[in-house]
């Protein structure tokens, strides 16, 4: 039997010298879990600040209809102003003529005609009078109409302001998922060493383009008096100005910008008036291949359209990447879904 207990024994033993070993060399358990790796990190970091860019836009589109909303409002209060001035003063009139009926009595036209001494006269009044009191019955009639009018202006204005309470209830649902994830963001972010930011902040958005700067063009972009005199050049200088300001959410410059509201700013300056969001300035000009675009396209990124650069020349966009970030050259391919936009 001892010959048999030995190997059991030995075995035993020796598992648990190497587990000493092990431990005494630092190595880490099969159990453990060891972490995300910078690679995930960084995609979850991607993730996040991709779905905040998509509640921004959407809390874009919900100020855009509030501030619609606001000047519909105000328009609807000054017409009910104006309505409500215009029925006091037809009453006003109104009550004058009645005044003076009272005072004079009221009395009943033929009567008046058998005490008149002189009939000719009172005749001509009396036309007057019927003339008077016709005026007076369409202008009643007309007040009645100002009153119908005016209530149907109240119902319209109380239908506005209510659309406007839950617009106004929409961009505070979209503020807050926008800051939550700017918060988890930030949370990840805060896990990674020095280093690892360091190579995010390279890499992020731009095709592992490890070696180029984060705010200059990787490649040679055409010089600013080739663009001309065309508005889109002018857009385009605008952008190139706006390098280096940083990424606010929600912000059209002219101090800092998010990605939509660096092409509003930007093509503002050229004269030309751009939908706030990027979903929207997708469509606000004609669809042309990337083979051929041109320096002052839109150019608008996945599937949503939820981010929008302008593009420079070369294979260059000009855009505000993402919170933390400054507005920047990157590749034109530097995200799925690329389409471009002739305004």
């Amino acid at each position: 039997m001892a010959s048999h207990r030995r190997p059991v024994r030995v075995t035993v033993l020796t598992a648990a010298a190497a587990a000493t070993a092990a431990a005494s060399l630092g190595a880490v358990p099969a159990s453990a879990d060891p972490g995300p790796t910078p690679a995930a990190t960084r995609a979850t970091v991607d993730r996040l600040f991709e779905e905040a860019e998509k509640a921004t836009e959407g809390y874009n589109r919900a100020e855009e209809k509030a501030d619609a909303l606001r000047r519909a409002v105000s328009q609807a209060q000054d017409s009910l102003a104006r309505g409500q001035e215009r029925i006091n003063r037809m009453r006003g009139a109104l009550g004058s003529v009645a005044g003076a009926q009272y005072r004079s009595g009221g009395i009943d036209p033929a009567l008046a005609l058998l005490l008149s001494s002189d009939p000719d006269t009172y005749l001509d009044r009396a036309s007057a009078l019927d003339r008077v009191t016709a005026r007076q019955s369409a202008a009643l009639a007309e007040l009645r109409r100002e009153q119908r009018r005016l209530g149907q202006q109240r119902t319209e204005a109380r239908a506005v302001l209510a659309e406007l309470e839950r617009s106004r209830a929409e961009v505070a649902r979209h503020k807050r998922t926008v800051e939550k994830k700017l918060a988890e963001a930030r949370r990840v972010l805060a896990s990674l060493t020095v280093e690892q930011r360091a190579d995010y902040d390279r890499a992020s958005r731009t095709g592992e383009r490890a070696g180029s700067p984060a705010e200059g063009p990787a490649a040679e972009l055409p010089p600013l008096a080739d663009l001309g005199p065309s508005r889109a050049a002018a857009a385009v200088i605008a952008a190139r100005s706006a390098i280096g300001r940083p990424y606010v959410w929600g912000a059209t410059g002219p101090s800092a910008f998010d990605c939509s509201g660096l092409m509003v700013w930007s093509y503002r300056q050229a004269g030309i008036s751009l939908p706030r969001t990027s979903s929207a300035q997708r469509y606000a000009g004609r669809r042309v291949p990337l083979s051929q675009a041109q320096p002052g396209d839109l150019v608008t990124y996945r599937g949503d359209a939820s981010h929008v650069a302008i593009y420079a020349g070369n294979g260059q966009v000009i855009h505000a990447p993402y919170p933390g970030a400054r507005v920047r050259y990157d590749p034109v391919n530097m995200m799925s879904h690329v389409t471009v936009t002739r305004v």
